[in-house]
């Protein structure tokens, strides 16, 4: 009979650091523009007395929401 071997299993973050670090720096970056995106969106809605009391004018928001959501 032929005896079968089991291949040697291991964790991915075990065996591949790198690849486990860049995997965590990519998430890192979808949930930074994620959140940029939804900080900007809720900018948008405010009006003028709302942006006053954050101390904003109105062309800083522009400015802000103006902006893709990866810069």
């Amino acid at each position: 009979m032929f005896a079968l071997s089991r291949p040697q299993e291991t964790a991915p973050t075990a065996a591949h650091p790198a690849v486990a670090a860049q995997s965590l720096t990519l998430l890192a970056t979808a949930l930074l523009w994620r959140r940029r995106a939804k900080t900007r969106s809720q900018l948008a809605r405010l009006n003028e007395r709302q942006l006053q009391d954050v101390g904003l004018t109105l062309e800083q928001r522009n400015a802000e929401i103006a902006k893709p959501f990866w810069r």
